[in-house]
């Protein structure tokens, strides 16, 4: 498809490669793109219990396997509560984890002095509790009942992903102005070919709940190998550094481009690039 291609040309090229995209070759990784169960390439769950613990389990193993003694993980959305997990379950092996964005909440201690940014992140949460949370609604309590419409027509599986384009991507309203139409159609059809969007639809009803208790109410685990954070300015949650450090306790790098929103790799490929990068090479 020409959504792999492009990922190849725009993000996969520039960190296994990079003397070919004007990079330096110290940059350069190996680069393995697992995909959740349930989603893309990968198979159906058949049963339950595929949760982020779970899926952060069986990467690792994969890792293992693989023969890797030492990695860096990366995540965002449900990555990055599965490289969260990857980071607590397997420490030893663990160079870093970079995250875009880290989970954390809120800090109360904090809520007499916030900051402008601060006041706005806690201003968006609170919003998008009230406009913009339906649709985990929907897939964290009857996934399958959302699931049959985007498995049985093209539709509403395009108005259910591509509204989220549109709220979610730094674009001003318009997903065409930081994504062409065909990357657009290319995503969606990563679920309309495998048709996995009931399958998809399902880690909400896994592991929502708990994911969304990370970033809005308290912080119950910590994370203690190096993290890198990036926070983009059209992201909901944007946590601060110092809430992010309750949860992260070995932050060395926080990144805060200028542009970019929720689908970060998507949008802004060259910036994702330099942030991961910047991360790593403390790590390495």
């Amino acid at each position: 498809m020409r959504d792999l291609c492009r990922y190849w040309a725009e993000e996969i090229g520039p960190l296994t490669d990079p003397p070919a995209h004007g990079g330096d070759a110290r940059d350069a990784f190996h680069v393995v793109c697992p995909s959740p169960p349930g989603y893309g390439f990968s198979d159906k769950p058949a049963g339950r219990g595929w949760d982020v613990e779970r899926i952060a389990a069986a990467w690792i193993e994969s890792m293992a396997r693989l023969g890797y003694e030492r990695y860096g993980a990366q995540g965002h959305d449900w990555g990055t509560g599965i490289t969260a997990s990857i980071g607590r379950q397997d420490p030893g092996h663990v160079a870093g984890v970079h995250l875009t964005p880290p989970l954390a909440p809120p800090d109360p201690a904090t809520f007499g002095d916030l900051t402008d940014a601060e006041r706005a992140a806690t201003a968006d949460l609170e919003r998008a509790g009230g406009q913009e949370d339906g649709y985990s609604l929907e897939q964290s309590t009857r996934p399958q009942t959302i699931g049959y419409g985007l498995v049985d027509s093209p539709a509403p599986l395009c108005a259910w992903i591509v509204e989220k384009f549109r709220s979610w991507t730094d674009c001003d309203g318009h997903p065409e102005n930081v994504l062409t139409r065909d990357e657009i159609i290319d995503n969606l059809m990563f679920y309309w070919l495998p048709g996995t969007g009931a399958s998809a639809a399902r880690l909400y009803w896994e592991s929502f709940e708990r994911i969304r208790r990370v970033f809005t109410d308290e912080v119950t685990d910590t994370v203690t190998v190096p993290a890198g954070c990036s926070v983009f300015p059209k992201e909901n949650p944007r946590p601060s550094r110092r809430w992010a450090a309750r949860r992260f306790t070995d932050v060395r790098h926080w990144g805060e481009p200028d542009r970019g929103g929720h689908f970060a790799a998507m949008e802004q490929p060259g910036l994702f690039v330099e942030e991961v990068r910047a991360f790593f090479r403390l790590v390495r």
